[in-house]
């Protein structure tokens, strides 16, 4: 794996880190090709039960390289093919996305400073956000001259609502953090010393947790975003079939009337 991208996986725990410090961890393609690959492997690791996506330095993401962007776009324009430097979304944001967002375990981001654009979508599409009492997010996209990506059209307005939401992407702004938590974007936010322990002590939480029953509340929540109420209904009756044969629902009925702890098995 790529120094941009650090990966550690402990019992259960994958710890995804961008490490580009000094660039703000700006998203090159080097970052990109391998934030895109190491989800997609503890996507598909039976071993990780949870992922804390986290950053070095002072900011979480600062959304696309402009340096490297606006290289690229001169490159492309002399080729007479400046619309193929925008084929980024296709190949590396979308998958990111829809890893964070689909994979079946939960994800927690541990925004550590500033995440923009599509840095904040990255941040909008995992499942709980444990934000540093320092940072903010920005869309940032229109001060481009460019639409949302990175699924900021379907995931803002599903934490904050649709007229919250055009808001931030017509007339984006830096939100603080208090701000934030109002809206509900940031779920917790603790002192910027004590981020990395209270995003890891969340994740960890979940990493130790029912497995297949997080992955049924996702997948919930992704369905009854797009369909109604009766299919909606059908959907949570369809996974609680699914979760209440699992390991883990046993294992909790029986810790319950024992009056113990359940121990987890993740399936």
């Amino acid at each position: 794996m790529a120094d941009t991208v650090l990966y550690e996986l402990t019992d259960g725990l994958a710890t995804i880190t961008l490490n580009r410090p000094d660039s703000m961890n700006a998203l090159n393609i080097e970052l990109k090709e391998a934030l895109r690959d190491v989800l997609r492997q503890a996507a598909d690791d039976p071993a990780v039960r949870a992922v804390l996506l986290t950053a070095t330095g002072r900011a979480f993401c600062v959304g696309q390289d402009l340096k490297e962007h606006i290289t690229l776009l001169a490159e492309a324009a002399g080729e007479g093919g400046g619309g193929r430097v925008m084929s980024t979304v296709k190949e590396h944001y979308n998958p990111i996305t829809r890893t964070i967002a689909e994979m079946p375990k939960p994800v927690v981001a541990g925004v550590n400073g500033v995440a923009a654009g599509a840095g904040a979508g990255f941040a909008f599409a995992a499942d709980y956000r444990v934000v540093a009492d320092t940072a903010s997010f920005n869309t940032s996209f229109a001060g481009v001259a460019l639409t949302a990506d990175s699924g900021v059209s379907w995931t803002l307005p599903r934490l904050i609502g649709p007229s919250r939401a055009a808001d931030l992407l017509l007339f984006p702004r830096s939100i603080k953090t208090e701000e934030a938590r109002e809206l509900g974007i940031a779920n917790r936010v603790v002192p910027a010393a004590e981020l990395a322990t209270e995003a890891a002590a969340v994740a960890r939480q979940l990493a130790d947790g029912p497995t297949a029953a997080y992955a049924a509340i996702k997948e919930s929540l992704a369905f009854s975003a797009a369909h109604g109420l009766a299919e909606s209904l059908a959907k949570e009756d369809e996974l609680q079939v699914r979760a209440g044969a699992s390991e883990d629902h046993r294992i909790a009925v029986e810790a319950f009337v024992k009056k113990e702890r359940p121990r987890f098995l993740g399936r």
